[in-house]
């Protein structure tokens, strides 16, 4: 809720003029730059020390930056900024931690419904957090609900349970960066890892930003209503929940493969996009690239829990957050000066060729039909 609700606090605090556009900007930028740059080093140190401790960490930078946060906004554009960035930079450290705690407080038979579950709390906060964000919004001011972000920030670095794994020791250990390049070896040692990241990374930075720029040109000009771009964007969300309820209980015969194949759904997304067809398909073709990505994610997630030496897991799903959902802001940057150039009929096709073909080349990869190399 915390990670949710943040980015449409300071676009309120834009709309009743607290913010300007630029600052706006600004402060989402460095709280993904944070985000970005947190996710490699918490990933050794998770490794290093108790995978508990920096979740417990994580989550008290996000709460100490809240109320910082809350005085900066109005009136320090510098003092914001930094807070915003401490504040990504926590949710960037909890997210390999989280993971690789995961693994240490669920069985493994159960992995596949814990990340379910755990990807349908994610869903349903998408959903619910912009609203009640903005319900919130009319009872109380800006810094009140940061400071709301604050408390939800010391709920997550107080509530989860501790694991299971030790390993503080005292014995000397190897710099930082070779503890990350022994993280990267260890993904390399997974053909199945490496051409599913690949396949993710492509479609986030192509597909994903695309349709991101394109979605809104699309229903204001095409359709001449915003309702298509809202219905489009909650489909997806929908989709996704939905996805999560059908994988947490659903066991494929060749899991890679469908989790590829769902990958791939999202290629109808750019592919509506370009064809001038009835809105109900455009929101079709959402529901079904959320349902897609969820039957990718959550088998992905459970096999690197499974296959992943567990002293390197937090370096490995690191490694995993970094390259493809890291790589997104630069997709988006690069989507808008090559539909300028190119025109968005180019480039929504080149999206949707993507989308498709870099799953099913994941899927030739070794050990792709199962996402494991154990015979």
């Amino acid at each position: 809720m915390a990670t949710w609700a943040l980015p449409f606090i300071l676009g309120l605090a834009a709309l009743d003029r607290t913010l300007t556009a630029v600052e706006l900007g600004v402060l989402l930028a460095v709280r993904t730059a944070g985000f970005l740059g947190a996710v490699p080093v918490c990933g050794v140190l998770a490794d290093r020390h108790s995978r508990r401790r920096v979740v417990l960490w994580s989550g008290l930078m996000g709460a100490l930056a809240a109320p910082v946060l809350a005085v900066g906004v109005g009136r320090s554009l510098l003092l914001a900024a930094a807070a915003a960035a401490v504040m990504g930079a926590g949710q960037g450290a909890c997210r390999p931690a989280f993971q690789a705690l995961t693994a240490e407080v669920v069985a493994e038979p159960q992995r596949q419904q814990a990340n379910a579950a755990i990807t349908i709390a994610v869903r349903v906060t998408t959903l619910v957090a912009p609203s009640l964000t903005a319900l919130l919004a009319l009872i109380v001011s800006t810094p009140a609900l940061l400071l709301g972000v604050g408390g939800l920030w010391l709920l997550a670095a107080l509530i989860p349970p501790t694991g299971t794994r030790r390993c503080d020791e005292p014995a000397p250990r190897p710099g930082f960066f070779t503890e990350f390049v022994d993280g990267v070896r260890e993904a390399r040692r997974h053909p199945w890892f490496l051409a599913g990241l690949a396949a993710l990374t492509a479609v986030i930075a192509t597909g994903y930003s695309a349709t991101g720029v394109v979605l809104p040109l699309v229903s204001r000009d095409r359709y001449h209503t915003e309702a298509v771009l809202a219905a489009a964007m909650t489909a997806y969300t929908v989709g996704a929940l939905v996805g999560a309820l059908v994988i947490g209980r659903w066991r494929p015969p060749a899991p890679g493969w469908a989790a590829l194949a769902g990958l791939a759904l999202y290629g109808f997304v750019p592919l509506s996009l370009l064809l001038p067809v009835h809105p109900i398909l455009v929101v079709s073709a959402y529901v079904l690239a959320g349902l897609g990505i969820e039957i990718f994610n959550v088998p992905w997630f459970t096999a690197t829990q499974r296959e992943v030496e567990p002293a390197k897991l937090a370096r490995v799903s690191s490694l995993d957050f970094l390259m493809s959902y890291g790589l997104a802001p630069v997709g988006l940057a690069l989507i808008a000066p090559a539909i300028a150039h190119f025109g968005a009929t180019a480039v929504l096709a080149v999206c949707a060729v993507v989308c498709f073909a870099a799953p099913a080349a994941a899927a030739m990869a070794p050990s792709s039909r199962r996402f494991s190399a154990r015979p």
